[in-house]
């Protein structure tokens, strides 16, 4: 009797143990895992989507919601999205490039410079402020949940963050007018470049 005990308790555990265990044989489905293979990347044309993106607030109030494609509506608007706030090519070179290019931008009739990461709203206020990116006229928003790096079919997925890739686009009115990857060098999505194409 006790060996059958044995038996069944080490058959429970076995299999309470597998149910865990990762397994490599399964085959993904579309999941919002490994959507951004599903999706096309974004390209001139395209609409703004009607996503909800997060602004943190000074002094830790409560971010507040603000849906992307209603502040696009009517403005010609420059968004530029980073892998992470405060990491160093972030920090040195793409967004400096868009604060020290604000006064050429609005020459170009740029409305509005929108910055977006997948970092929470608070970390990117802090980085806005820190930065002298919201001094200069530039609103940092947070996309918490990759909605539009994934929308956008510009998500890295992986890890505990998501992140986007790195890329800046021009839309007027809420459609994409111009649209710069970083899939050949990073330096394509700075400023200066979306300067030379406007």
């Amino acid at each position: 009797m006790k060996s059958y005990l044995k038996l069944a308790i080490v058959s429970v555990l076995a299999a309470s143990t597998s149910a865990f265990a990762p397994n490599n044989h399964i085959t993904r489905s579309t999941t919002a895992l490994n959507m951004s293979t599903e999706v096309s990347e974004v390209k001139v044309g395209d609409k703004i989507p009607e996503i909800v993106m997060m602004e943190g607030q000074a002094d830790y109030e409560k971010p507040v919601g603000v849906n992307l494609a209603e502040l696009c509506k009517g403005k010609k608007v420059a968004i530029f999205a980073v892998p992470g706030a405060f990491t160093p090519g972030c920090s040195k070179s793409h967004l400096p490039s868009f604060i020290d290019a604000q006064a050429e931008l609005k020459a170009k009739g740029v409305d509005l410079t929108i910055c977006v990461a997948t970092n929470d709203a608070y970390v990117m206020e802090a980085w806005g402020r820190t930065s002298g990116g919201v001094d200069a006229g530039l609103m940092f928003l947070s996309d918490p949940d990759a909605e539009l790096s994934r929308a956008f079919g510009l998500s890295i997925e992986g890890g505990i963050l998501v992140r986007s890739k790195r890329y800046s686009l021009i839309a007027e009115d809420g459609v994409v007018t111009h649209y710069f990857s970083s899939a050949e060098q990073s330096s394509d999505t700075w400023a200066p470049n979306v300067l030379a194409a406007l």
